[in-house]
C-alpha cells in the first residue's frame, strides 16, 4: 500500500502527472467519504450542537456552568471592555443587550452588548444518541425484521434466478431468446407502475402486514437472471453432457455442477440482493402498516414528525442502519468486480 501511494512516474522525483493523479484521487476520496464522515460525526453531536451556526465538523456543543439559584447557564467569553477575557454566564437576552453573571459571584448582574462576546464551545461525544435507541423504541425487533427479510429474500432470489438462468442458458427450446428479451424489457418498467397491482395481489393472498409480503414480490429479478445467464453461458456444455451420460439428473447437474461453478456470479447477486432488501423503503411502507413488523428504514422514518424532527436520534439511527450493509460490501466488494468481469467479458 505504501509503495503504491508513493509511486512516482519519474522514479526519483515528482512529475506534474504525479501531483495531478494524487490530487484527483484525493478529490475522489473527499467526494465519496466526505458525506459519510460528516454523517458519522454529526451522529455524535447533541441537539444543540446540530443546531449551531455556523456548523462544525467535530461534535462541539455550547459549554454551560452551574450558577447558584439559576441552574446551568450558557457560557460566553467577553471580547472587549472591562470584562475582556472573562467567561460569563448568560441569564437572559433582551434586545441587543444580555444580562450576564460571573458563576463565581452570582449575586452581581452584568449588562453587556450581545455583539462583544463569543460562545464557549467544548467537544463532547453525545453517545446518548445511540444508547437512547434501545430505550426509546424496540430496536432489536426492527433489526430482526430487516435481517429476516434480507436473508430469506436473498436465498430465494439466488435459488429462483439461478434456476431461470440455467434454463435460459443451457436448454434449447423454441422462443428461448424471446422469453429472455421480454424478461429484459421489464427493466424499462418503473417499479411504481406495478406498485398497485402488486399490492392488490398481496392483499388477496393475505400477505399484507406480513414479512413474507415484503419478500415474495421481489424474489425474481431480471437483473439477477441476466447476470447469472451471462455467466452460465461461459460454462462448457461438454461438462453437462458428460454428467448426463453418467445418468445424473437435471436437478443434480444444476445443484452439484452449475451452482458451484457459478459461485462468483452468485456472490455478486447476493451482495446486490442484500443491498436492495436492506435499504428497501417504498414497498415495505406500502405493504406494512403495523409498527411491530416495520423494518429499519421504516423505523428510521418514524423519527420524522410533522412539526419537529429529532435529528440527533435520526442520524444515529441512520449510522446503525448503514453499518451492516457497509461491512458486507467492504469485505465482499472484490467479488463484484470479479463476477461482473467474468459475466460480461467472457
Amino acid at each position: 500500500m505504501a509503495d503504491m501511494l508513493t509511486a512516482k512516474r519519474g522514479h526519483h522525483r515528482w512529475d506534474w502527472t504525479d501531483w495531478a493523479a494524487h490530487l484527483y484521487l484525493l478529490l475522489g476520496v473527499l467526494v465519496m467519504f466526505g458525506p459519510v464522515a460528516w454523517l458519522g460525526l454529526s451522529s455524535l453531536k447533541s441537539e444543540t450542537g446540530l443546531n449551531a451556526f455556523p456548523p462544525t465538523l467535530l461534535p462541539y456543543e455550547a459549554a454551560t456552568a452551574p450558577v447558584e439559584g439559576r441552574g446551568n447557564l450558557r457560557l460566553y467569553t467577553i471580547d472587549s471592555g472591562d470584562f475582556a477575557g472573562q467567561q460569563l454566564a448568560e441569564i437572559r437576552r433582551v434586545g441587543i443587550q444580555a444580562q450576564m453573571v460571573d458563576p463565581k459571584r452570582p449575586e452581581v448582574i452584568i449588562r453587556l452588548p450581545v455583539e462583544g462576546r463569543t460562545p464557549v464551545m467544548r467537544m463532547r461525544l453525545a453517545t446518548e444518541n445511540y444508547t437512547a435507541l434501545f430505550s426509546r423504541f424496540d430496536f432489536f425487533r426492527y433489526f430482526w425484521n430487516s435481517s429476516f427479510i434480507t436473508i430469506v429474500a436473498t436465498v430465494l432470489t439466488l435459488l429462483v434466478n439461478s434456476m431461470s438462468a440455467f434454463v435460459l442458458s443451457k436448454y434449447r427450446f423454441t422462443g428461448r431468446e424471446s422469453v429472455f428479451l421480454v424478461m429484459l424489457a421489464t427493466l424499462m418498467i418503473p417499479p411504481t407502475i406495478v406498485l398497485v397491482p402488486n399490492y392488490l395481489i398481496a392483499a388477496q393472498l393475505g400477505l399484507t402486514n406480513s414479512l413474507w409480503g415484503v419478500i415474495w414480490p421481489g424474489v425474481a429479478t431480471p437483473t439477477g437472471v441476466f447476470l447469472l445467464r451471462q455467466y452460465m453461458l461461459t460454462l462448457p456444455d461438454e461438462l453437462l453432457e458428460a454428467a448426463r451420460m453418467d445418468n445424473a439428473s437435471e436437478w443434480r447437474i444444476y445443484w452439484r455442477i452449475v451452482l458451484p461453478l457459478s459461485a462468483p456470479a452468485l456472490a455478486v447477486l447476493a451482495i446486490f440482493s442484500v443491498m436492495w432488501r436492506w435499504n428497501d423503503f417504498l414497498w415495505p411502507m406500502v405493504v406494512l402498516a403495523r409498527s411491530e413488523v416495520f423494518t429499519l428504514p421504516l423505523a428510521l422514518n418514524s423519527f420524522q414528525g410533522e412539526l419537529t424532527t429529532q435529528w440527533n436520534f435520526l442520524l444515529a439511527m441512520t449510522v446503525v442502519t448503514l453499518l451492516p450493509v457497509t461491512i458486507i460490501f467492504a469485505f465482499l466488494q472484490k467479488y463484484i468486480t470479479q463476477g461482473i468481469a467474468s459475466a460480461g467479458v467472457k
